[in-house]
């Protein structure tokens, strides 16, 4: 099978840990070990991943300059891109024994220049502050902030990705037998100008949406969302709590899962499920056996 496996930010940093290359590292290598077992079982894999904290750190460090001398955060998304990938490629080529070419590609993503999200920033990015911090930090910076559980962190647009150019040099990979590193952090954002060229934006893509769009357009067999949590579940965080199983589109759309935590995985999963391949949600460790349909929870067409 083709599967796109999608790293949660678990993979990279899990909550409370120093954001630093030794913790990110330690972290890269468990989720190699995971990733190297799919390959292993003889499945093709193209590995995407999130950005968040990394992202939010440089753009941290880019406040140091003055401000028309900080980088956009498309081109900070390019260079976690290039750091992260670095880290999985070389933490995956150890596992397999270098038996097989891995490959990072930096991925641009296009999204449409005119989507709300623009004017309604949703997406988390960067370290957690407490709530006078983070206003401080906001006021300062001209940031919009929000609550990230008891935490506070900054928030930027979060548009629809629509479109990958890059996926032409993908398949070129992909027919040589590498197994490519792609659409970190959910790719860079580009939008098309009225010339049809292509220009960054200040923007962060959901990493799941750019991933099911990314394995729609290359005709996937099997989405994973790799993730900490070991499925999706009912009523989560209440004495009701029940893991699913198996989730249909339509039942995803009554699930009414949270927004901020399981809501846009499922929402990808759904969309990739449509297209007729299945989703896969769990935890990162189990990341065969939800292929094989033995832990976590898939997201079919049909149940």
């Amino acid at each position: 099978m083709l599967v796109v496996a999608a790293l949660g930010g678990n993979a990279l940093l899990k909550r409370g840990e120093p954001l630093t290359a030794q913790a990110q590292r330690a972290n890269v290598k468990r989720a190699a070990e995971a990733l190297a077992a799919l390959v292993r079982a003889g499945h093709r894999l193209v590995v995407t991943h999130g950005n968040g904290p990394q992202v939010g750190l440089l753009a941290l460090q880019g406040a140091s300059y003055k401000p028309d001398e900080a980088y956009p955060l498309d081109v900070l998304g390019a260079e976690t891109e290039g750091m992260i990938g670095y880290m999985i490629e070389q933490e995956l080529e150890n596992a397999l024994g270098h038996d097989q070419p891995v490959a990072t590609l930096l991925t641009q993503v296009v999204v449409d220049r005119r989507d709300p999200a623009f004017g309604k920033p949703t997406k988390f990015v960067g370290p957690v502050y407490e709530r006078d911090e983070a206003e401080a930090r906001a006021k300062a910076a001209g940031w919009a902030i929000a609550a990230d559980g008891e935490k506070w962190r900054r928030v930027v647009a979060s548009p629809k990705p629509v479109d990958i150019p890059d996926l032409r040099v993908l398949k070129l990979l992909l027919d040589q037998g590498v197994i490519v590193i792609c659409a970190g952090g959910g790719g860079i954002p580009v939008v098309q100008r009225d010339d049809g060229s292509l220009v960054g934006v200040e923007a962060v893509i959901d990493k799941d949406a750019a991933s099911a769009l990314l394995a729609r357009q290359l005709g996937a067999d099997a989405l994973l969302l790799l993730t900490d949590v070991d499925a999706v579940y009912r009523d989560f965080g209440t004495p009701k709590a029940a893991r699913i199983t198996t989730l249909t589109p339509p039942e995803v759309d009554r699930l009414g899962a949270p927004p901020g935590s399981m809501g846009p995985k499922v929402s990808a999963g759904r969309d990739f499920a449509l297209t007729g391949g299945f989703t896969g949600i769990g935890r990162l460790d189990d990341a065969l056996a939800i292929l094989d349909g033995q832990a976590g929870t898939r997201i079919e067409r049909e149940s």
